[in-house]
Parts: C-alpha cells; structure tokens; sequence
C-alpha cells in the first residue's frame, strides 16, 4: 500500500485543501493528517465606512476597497491559517470590552472552519475508495471531535488502532508531553506514557505497525526547537536548538520497533531518522505560507519500502 502523511495545517485553507489532493496527485490510496488541524487566532477585517475596511496581518496595515479586495483577503488570510472576520468598529468595542465573547467568537470561527473542511472532504472523497484519517493534536479543542465524526468520508483515530492493509495497522494519537502553553491535549510524560501503551496493547503485532503519535521521540533530531526564554521569547536570537520531543514517545519506539513512526508537532523538526528498526519522520510544517509538507511511503509485507518527503 501507499500512504501520505501530513501534519500541523494549523487552520490553512490551501493546506487543507492541497492534504485531500495529494491522494490523486501522488498515488495512493490512504491520507494520514496529523495533528494541531485548527488556526490560532482571529484577523478582523473592520470596516471604515462606505466600501472601505482595514486590516493588519502581519504587522502589515492594509486599506481595503470594496467586496472584491475584501474577498481576496478573506482567502489570503485563510489559506495562512488564520480565521478572517469581516465587522465594525462598535462590534470591536463590544468584543473588547464584554468577558468570554472573544473566546465564543474564536470557537464558532474553529467549528465553522472545521465543518467546511469536512463538507469539502466529502464531496471530493466520495466515491474515491480512498481512506482519509486525522488524529487531533495537542493545539486542537475537544469541540472539533464531533465535527468530524460527522464527516462521511474522515475519519479521526484518536487512541484508536485502525488495520490499514492485511499487514499493517496503526496506532493513534494527537497527546504530546507538556508544552510552554498550555494547550489542550498535554499531560505529564507518565501519563502520555500510559496512554500510549494502552493504545498500542490494542494492536496485534506491534513490530509491524505504524505508530502515529504527534509528539516526536525525544532526542531524535526530529524535536529539535528554538530554546525559549522566561518569557516564552526565542534565545539567543533563535540560534540555540533543543530537544523538547517525548520521553514516552521515545520508550514505546524503543520498546516495540514498530516499522514506521509518524510524527510532527516541531514545525522545524523536518527530516527522517533511523532508531533500531524504525524509520521516524517529521516532515515539519510550513502552513504559514501555504506550502505542504508531506511524506509518501509505501509500506511492504515486513518492511517499508519506497519514501520520499514532499513540499508543494
């Protein structure tokens, strides 16, 4: 069989889109997305009167005049994984200045992007055969899950074991070890560890399997990010890298062997490593510029076979 692999869109329209056409453009025959699928904040588009709005993305302040530039910005903005919302300076004031209704604001804008996703998922899946698979990650509220179990055509294997050929199953799931942040799908590494072997008890042979875990295995090379300051600011201008992978993800690779280890979550993680008999990839993530970066894989009876890490 052939997989694509992909991970952390975080919320990029063009992304998402690009994801489902891979199955035609490469070839295969199932598409894996990792975790961390949703954006992380809201750009208003704010109207100044008359066919006028402003809008700054990326420190960048730009004027706006009439439906058509707003429209292209609504995409352009999308497509780098932001959520785009058109208003008015007093609905501003309002979100400003009254508790909760940015947060309430922030979640429709992730449930509405989602169910897009899925309704555009299932018209272009249907009738393909081909399986479409994602595995929340640590970024990504519980509210989505719903979202998806409703699709027709996308399945999400969250702590699930799915067999994807008479030879190869894989083992899911979108938790890593703690983050500076505090996001929602972290737990300390002894419980993710737990967590994962309850998971992998599931699966028949585990030397054969896929182990698709979003937190790559600590020190691997794949978990290398900017060391951070107190304040949560790069280090030294950015030029000092660490491991912030998982320990639990690291034991259960050594434990097990499985023949594939499917990771992300350390955007600048990209790369493959050999551990024992596993070949690990990251194939990092560059969704703020719209680029997809994704690994085709074939996978044998006993072996991989044939890989290659993609940026389109």
């Amino acid at each position: 069989m052939k997989l694509y692999f992909a991970t952390d869109v975080h919320g990029s329209e063009v992304c998402w889109k690009k994801f489902l056409a891979a199955s035609k453009f490469y070839e295969v025959d199932t598409l894996v997305l990792g975790g961390d699928m949703t954006g992380k904040a809201i750009i208003p588009i704010i109207s100044q009167g008359g066919d006028d709005y402003k809008v700054t993305l990326l420190e960048q302040v730009t004027i706006l005049h009439g439906k058509e530039e707003v429209d292209r910005m609504v995409q352009t903005i999308q497509n780098r994984g932001y959520y785009p919302y058109v208003t008015d300076p007093d609905e501003v004031q309002a979100l400003v200045s009254t508790p909760g209704r940015q947060d309430a604001l922030f979640m429709e804008q992730v449930l509405k992007t989602i169910q897009r996703w899925m309704d555009y998922a299932d018209a272009k899946l249907a009738g393909t055969g081909i399986q479409c698979f994602v595995c929340p990650g640590n970024d990504d509220v519980f509210e989505i899950d719903p979202v998806i179990a409703a699709s027709k055509y996308v399945r999400s294997l969250e702590g699930e074991v799915v067999t994807l050929d008479e030879h190869h199953e894989m083992a899911n799931s979108g938790w890593s070890n703690p983050t500076p942040w505090n996001t929602h799908r972290e737990e300390p590494e002894e419980a993710l560890l737990k967590r994962l072997e309850d998971i992998i008890s599931k699966v028949k042979n585990p030397s054969q399997a896929i182990f698709n875990f979003h937190a790559p295995p600590f020190g691997s090379g794949l978990d290398e990010a900017p060391e951070l300051t107190k304040d949560l600011r790069p280090a030294y201008a950015g030029r000092s890298m660490i491991p912030v992978g998982s320990h639990a993800v690291m034991k259960m690779i050594d434990k097990y062997q499985p023949l594939l280890g499917l990771h992300g979550h350390i955007h600048e993680g990209k790369g493959t490593r050999k551990y024992k008999k596993t070949l690990c990839v990251n194939p990092g993530s560059m969704y703020e510029q719209g680029m997809l970066n994704g690994l085709v894989i074939e996978l044998k009876p006993q072996k991989v076979g044939n890989y290659l890490l993609t940026t389109g």
